[in-house]
């Protein structure tokens, strides 16, 4: 049983007679949680890391604010290169227009671009 009035020495020294290891964690100053729909940001955190059994948890104290998603823009493929564009063309047989495109669904890569290529023929 705890007593009631207890200092944090006297509770580390309890807490490491019990295996379990506390660390205060000084040089994080803001914490992110990525969710599915938003992100939750604890600014000026206060971080403690406890570790019991091997395992470890974390404590975290701080101002909490919460910012939506934006969805993710697409990869834009900025210039297709004339080598890889030949290298499509030559491997698969198909006109310069087809390997193109073929080059922009697979975002640039030209071997993926030959495997969709040659799955679709």
């Amino acid at each position: 049983m705890i007593p009631g009035k207890m200092n944090s020495r006297e509770m580390k020294r309890l807490m490491a007679q019990m295996g379990i290891k506390s660390t205060d964690m000084t040089d994080v100053t803001q914490v992110i949680m990525k969710g599915k729909d938003k992100d939750y940001i604890i600014d000026n955190a206060q971080v403690q890391m406890i570790e019991a059994q091997g395992v470890k948890s974390f404590q975290i104290l701080g101002s909490l604010r919460e910012s939506k998603k934006e969805s993710e823009p697409q990869k834009a493929v900025e210039k297709l290169s004339d080598d890889d564009i030949k290298l499509v063309m030559d491997q698969t047989g198909v006109s310069r227009e087809k390997a193109e495109d073929a080059l922009r669904k697979a975002e640039g890569e030209p071997a993926q671009a030959i495997m969709d290529l040659k799955q679709n023929a």
